[in-house]
C-alpha cells in the first residue's frame, strides 16, 4: 500500500470514544470540506498540504472530544466528483448523525442567501450554516474561508440567525479549533 492510500485511511483507524465515558461533549457540525480533505490524497499544492495536515492532527487529537453532526447536504455534496473519492468521503461520515433538514433550515437559507450578500453558488454553504443554527451546533468546522471562515460575512450570518431566533455556530476552521482548545487546556 502506499503512502497516499495510507494517508487517507489513518485517520479511521481512530476509534470513536464510547459514549458511556464522555459527557456534555460540543454538538460540532461537520461541514464537507472535512472529509473531503481527509480522505484526499495529499495534495502537491503546499497551502493545501498544509491544511490536510492540520486536518488530520485535529481529527485524529481532537475528534473525539465532540458530538458530531452532517446533514444531507454534507452527503450531497460528498457523492461528487470521483467515484473512488465519494466512497471514502462517505465511509468517513457515515458514523455521524444526520441532522435533517426541514423549513426552518429552509427559511433561514434563505434569510441568510437575502441579507448577508452571499453569491448565489454559496447557497449550499448558507444551507449548511442553516441546518447547524436550527439544531443548535456550538461549532461548524470547515475550511471554506471564501463564505463561512470570512470575515466579511460572518457578522451578517451572525445577525441573520440571530434575527431568526437562532445563535450562529461558531464557523471555525480544525487550525482555529485546535488553537481554541490547546490555548483552553494550557
Amino acid at each position: 500500500m502506499s503512502s497516499a492510500e495510507l494517508a487517507w485511511r489513518e485517520p479511521c483507524g481512530v476509534a470513536e470514544t464510547p459514549p458511556e465515558y464522555v459527557f456534555d461533549r460540543p454538538r460540532l457540525y461537520l461541514e464537507t470540506t472535512i472529509p473531503s480533505y481527509l480522505t484526499a490524497r495529499i495534495s502537491r499544492d503546499l497551502q493545501t498540504a498544509r491544511r490536510q495536515r492540520i486536518t488530520l492532527s485535529w481529527w485524529n487529537a481532537w475528534r473525539t472530544n465532540f458530538d458530531i453532526h452532517v446533514s444531507r447536504h454534507v452527503s450531497a455534496e460528498a457523492t461528487r466528483g470521483n467515484p473512488e473519492a465519494a466512497r471514502r468521503r462517505l465511509e468517513l461520515i457515515t458514523p455521524y448523525k444526520i441532522l435533517e433538514i426541514d423549513s426552518r433550515s429552509e427559511l433561514l437559507t434563505a434569510r441568510l442567501m437575502n441579507d448577508c450578500g452571499l453569491p448565489i453558488r454559496a447557497e449550499t454553504d448558507a444551507a449548511h450554516v442553516a441546518v447547524a443554527a436550527v439544531n443548535s451546533m456550538k461549532f461548524l468546522l470547515t475550511w471554506n474561508c471564501a463564505h463561512l471562515v470570512n470575515p466579511q460575512f460572518a457578522s451578517k450570518i451572525a445577525a441573520a440567525c440571530e434575527s431568526e431566533g437562532y445563535d450562529c455556530p461558531i464557523l471555525c476552521t480544525p487550525e482555529d479549533l485546535t488553537r481554541r482548545y490547546e490555548h483552553e487546556l494550557s
